[in-house]
């Protein structure tokens, strides 16, 4: 029997399939991660991410202006602190002459139009590397306790000039605590892009190697989510609109596309993804030994997660992404 539906007719020619594509991909999508480091000309290649460097902040600032030439305007940067500096209370967070606070405001300084999505969560600062406050003792993140530690952290960001404050430590009430804070304090138009589902990953492992933030004991487990679930990640987002999010995040993003997808059918906030450190490494280290084409992969990567539902993207291939969709 002659077919009478024919689905290819809509792929004969590339003008064709351009007009019916039912998912785009933009330079505007991506929060491009950058790695923040003490010194001064500095331009270190993590070896666990090719292509991706650790810069001091003179280097840094010089980065984002070829960034923002190729037209991205979103970063997040994530600070590497000297172990001397770090304590379990993580006070360094709150030091407005620190590294992070200081790069923060030369970058808003010298960028201004720029938006800059600063992190929320005690890891780089602590001398346990996690999250949370750890009890002495017991080994146990204390919830509640850390919230003060978190608070201040955030205003202590919005004071040095973040746009949207990007809470990943994923403590109980911390949306709502950190809003709190913000408002009370005439920040009000400060963003929150609450790390709603982010998952207890193997993913994160290069991340962890560039800023030397791995937990000293333990795992984080009791705070982060198990990758089984799915309906949990739908609690999660409820509570965080209930709280005041103004934007929603999963993390990783591509093994959790299902995850990404059922958030965005669950709300009408805007839904960002992480296209996490490993993610990133294992589509270079296939392309480096020839096993696929990193650019093609790349951009199959980058596309799923926007079809998926993902409004916005923190990658690491932002600005290789960002140089091909400029070729066309």
């Amino acid at each position: 029997m002659i077919p009478t539906h024919r689905p290819r007719r809509n792929r004969k020619s590339e003008v064709i399939r351009n007009m019916v594509q039912e998912t785009t991909l933009s330079v505007h999508d991506f929060i491009y991660p950058v790695f923040l480091i003490e010194g001064q000309n500095q331009q270190l290649e993590i070896h666990s991410m090719p292509g991706i460097h650790r810069f001091s902040a003179d280097r840094l600032i010089d980065e984002i202006g070829r960034c923002v030439e190729l037209g991205i305007k979103s970063f997040a940067p994530f600070p590497s602190i000297n172990d001397g500096l770090k304590d379990r209370l993580a006070k360094e967070s709150a030091n407005p002459e620190g590294l992070y606070l200081k790069t923060v405001a030369d970058i808003k300084r010298q960028f201004p139009d720029i938006v800059i999505m600063t992190d929320v969560a005690m890891d780089p600062y602590s001398s346990d590397g996690h999250d949370g406050i750890v009890d002495a003792d017991s080994g146990e993140i204390l919830n509640d306790a850390s919230l003060e530690v978190l608070g201040q952290m955030a205003l202590a960001q919005a004071r040095a000039g973040a746009d949207i404050i990007g809470p990943s430590d994923m403590m109980d009430g911390r949306v709502a605590w950190i809003r709190d804070v913000l408002d009370q304090n005439g920040f009000s138009h400060v963003s929150i892009m609450s790390y709603t589902a982010k998952y207890a990953s193997a993913f994160y492992g290069p991340f962890r190697d560039a800023l030397d933030s791995a937990p000293k004991r333990g795992d984080k487990k009791t705070y982060q989510m198990n990758y089984a679930n799915r309906r949990e990640a739908l609690r999660e987002l409820a509570l965080d609109e209930q709280e005041g999010a103004d934007m929603v995040m999963i993390k990783p993003a591509l093994s959790y596309l299902d995850v990404i997808h059922e958030v965005r059918t669950n709300t009408h906030l805007p839904v960002t993804a992480y296209n996490v450190s490993g993610e990133y490494a294992m589509v270079k280290a296939a392309a480096q030994q020839g096993w696929l084409d990193g650019e093609k992969t790349m951009m199959e990567v980058l596309m799923s997660i926007k079809r998926a539902g993902a409004d916005a993207i923190l990658t690491y291939f932002a600005k290789e992404a960002a140089a091909v969709l400029r070729r066309g």
